[in-house]
């Protein structure tokens, strides 16, 4: 799919490791894919009938249009996935689908959908689910949680470039949730002049 593949060389850094979708360097994705698929996303709709593929595709043209992750339509992309969950009732449907309801109504929202979601076993064995799960919990300010599902994450992850990157996250979680160690400095007491006793200076 050109959507997709227009953001190609923004998904990884040069050592390899993955970068989130929120956090890629737009200006290198390729516009010119983006302009023709976008326009045949628009051809599709606009004469043909409406099944997940268009409804993919139209997802994934609101993402590439968007400047940035905050300025995405994100209300729009929660009503396609809403919609596409009526065609297609799979895990990542839903996921796609609590994460954008997140972006419009907050984390908490998000995670009451992941909620409901935790109950199927394909979810729980994807390390997507638990990933962002501890993603929104991060979010709501509850950091013990959120390293617990990163964690999880990691355990479940089968791509080694996925766990590096869910490791990551534990390590940088651990690392604001360690007890800073405060190193106290012992007052030194105050040197006393000896006095010398009566006497003790006189020659014998």
């Amino acid at each position: 799919m050109l959507l997709v593949h227009a953001r190609h060389r923004a998904r990884t850094n040069r050592d390899g490791s993955l970068v989130p979708m929120a956090e890629e360097d737009r200006s290198l994705w390729d516009r010119a894919a983006i302009d023709e698929g976008t326009a045949l996303v628009a051809a599709a709709l606009e004469h043909g009938p409406i099944g997940p593929y268009q409804l993919q595709a139209a997802i994934a043209a609101l993402h590439d249009e968007a400047e940035s992750a905050e300025t995405t339509d994100w209300p729009k992309v929660a009503a396609l996935y809403g919609l596409l969950l009526r065609l297609d009732d799979n895990p990542v449907v839903a996921l796609n689908h609590a994460v954008a309801v997140s972006m419009v109504a907050g984390p908490q929202a998000g995670l009451e959908l992941l909620q409901r979601l935790g109950t199927d076993p394909r979810a729980k064995a994807d390390r997507r689910f638990h990933a962002v799960r501890g993603h929104l919990l991060e979010k709501a300010g509850n950091a013990d949680d959120a390293l617990e599902a990163y964690r999880a994450a990691a355990h479940v992850a089968t791509n080694l470039r996925h766990q590096r990157y869910l490791n990551r996250q534990v390590a940088r979680l651990e690392r604001t949730r360690a007890p800073k160690v405060t190193l106290r400095r012992t007052p030194v007491p105050a040197r006393v002049p000896l006095r010398a006793s009566p006497g003790c200076d006189r020659p014998a």
